[in-house]
């Protein structure tokens, strides 16, 4: 039970430390101080949602379908990859991950729906979601507790975006900030996609 809700947390937490569109919007928010809490809090509530219905649906596909686990075992290595090269580029050519833009403030709907949009239209969190951590779960002994421990990694994650980005918002304004951000995720992201193409945590037909 414990190894599965670590599991759990370790996967889903690596993966979603990765900066994307929803991300990086939860931290911009949070530099201004601005209904960064609610942004996390939509966030939280969108992955939970994703991660039990890829969760159970997905140990049903992989039961009747046991190839389907190699195939998604090798989408997620490509899929990190590409992570891992885009997040080093960035790291290498100084392009930062955060927009700051001026100009009106938004209001707390405009900031709940923003939210909604960085994270229901990008599909990246439905290959998270639905697919590469639910492949994983799959294959643990307890699959609601492994759901439990990536839902506590997506919490600590956005609370930890929510509150070090406010008190931090000096410091992560500047563009080198960024680049040691990127190369460290860029890092995580090609280290995680190496263990799973060697097959650690993941049975290979």
């Amino acid at each position: 039970m414990l190894e599965s809700y670590l599991t759990g947390l370790v996967v889903c937490g690596g993966i979603i430390v990765a900066i994307g569109a929803q991300n990086a919007y939860v931290l911009g928010l949070a530099t201004r101080r601005r209904f960064h809490w609610w942004s996390a809090g939509v966030c939280m509530s969108a992955d939970l949602l994703l991660l039990t219905l890829g969760m159970f649906g997905i140990s049903a596909l992989l039961l009747a379908m046991p190839g389907t686990l190699a195939v998604l075992r090798w989408a997620g290595v490509a899929f990190l990859c590409w992570l891992a090269f885009h997040a080093l580029r960035r790291a290498w050519t100084g392009q930062q991950g955060l927009g700051l833009a001026g100009g009106e403030a938004p209001g707390l709907r405009q900031v709940v729906f923003a939210t909604l949009a960085v994270t229901l239209l990008n599909p990246q969190v439905y290959l998270d979601t639905l697919l590469l951590i639910p492949s994983v779960g799959a294959q643990q002994a307890s699959s609601a507790t492994f759901l439990a421990g990536a839902a506590t990694a997506s919490v600590l994650w956005f609370s930890l975006l929510a509150w070090g980005g406010a008190a931090l918002s000096p410091w992560l304004t500047r563009p080198l900030a960024w680049r040691l951000i990127d190369g460290a995720i860029g890092m995580m992201m090609a280290a995680i996609a190496f263990n799973l193409a060697m097959g650690n945590g993941v049975p290979v037909a």
